[in-house]
């Protein structure tokens, strides 16, 4: 558990968490969610792999990457921010977290919240060696975009009508370089050693354009992705 200015984060424990995750997402997104599609990002399973595939399977799901925040001690109060995420090997080929849902309540923002969630879950996900991290935010979403630009993340595409609500999307990508001690292990005894790493199968860098300053000012627009 972590805190910011009283502000105090901790992982997402399990269902007794859903509840109140539902209500904060629901009252404050603008995309209509079920608990199916909650439990489905929240709860963990293994996904299997070719059994002749290097790869080894992992946990898709890892309720360890959503994080929430609330004002004073988690066991006395609400949630006032939530973030939901997940993370699964992408086509076999990289490690992908996905960014699901970031929620912030409206008398609870520009404290830099929203920021705190994402950073905390790119940190979880980082130890679990993601590659890459990609979302989804409303394509005139100008506070949630400068969020995710401010924190490396660039414009990959649009997305048109991706909404139910008939809007736009931009899907944005954060890549992830591999740390320092990744590259310094010793891989000698390693039979795979000699394989490529999945990073090196990427497209090449995406670029970004209109990139938006941010600052916690802009938190008011920041939920509904």
């Amino acid at each position: 558990m972590s805190s910011n200015s009283q502000i105090f984060y901790r992982q997402y424990t399990g269902e007794s968490d859903l509840p109140r995750i539902m209500a904060l997402v629901q009252s404050e997104l603008s995309e209509p969610y079920v608990i199916y599609t909650f439990r489905y990002f929240l709860h963990q399973c293994r996904v299997p792999l070719d059994p002749h595939s290097l790869i080894p399977s992992f946990p898709s799901h890892r309720p360890h990457l959503s994080f929430l925040a609330y004002p004073s001690d988690p066991d006395n109060s609400d949630p006032i921010g939530v973030i939901v995420c997940k993370q699964s090997m992408h086509r076999n080929r990289s490690n992908r977290g996905y960014i699901a849902m970031l929620s912030v309540d409206k008398n609870w923002r520009k404290r830099g919240i929203a920021s705190a969630l994402v950073r905390n879950s790119i940190d979880a996900m980082k130890e679990d060696g993601v590659e890459e991290i990609v979302l989804e935010t409303e394509f005139d979403n100008l506070a949630a975009l400068s969020l995710y630009e401010s924190l490396g993340f660039i414009r990959e595409k649009r997305l048109y009508r991706f909404y139910l609500n008939g809007k736009d999307a931009f899907r944005l990508v954060l890549a992830v370089p591999p740390s320092d001690s990744d590259d310094s292990s010793d891989t000698s005894s390693d039979p795979s050693s000699s394989l490529p790493r999945s990073s090196t199968l990427r497209c090449p860098p995406y670029r970004a354009i209109n990139v938006i300053p941010y600052s916690d000012d802009e938190d008011d627009y920041i939920s509904g992705r």
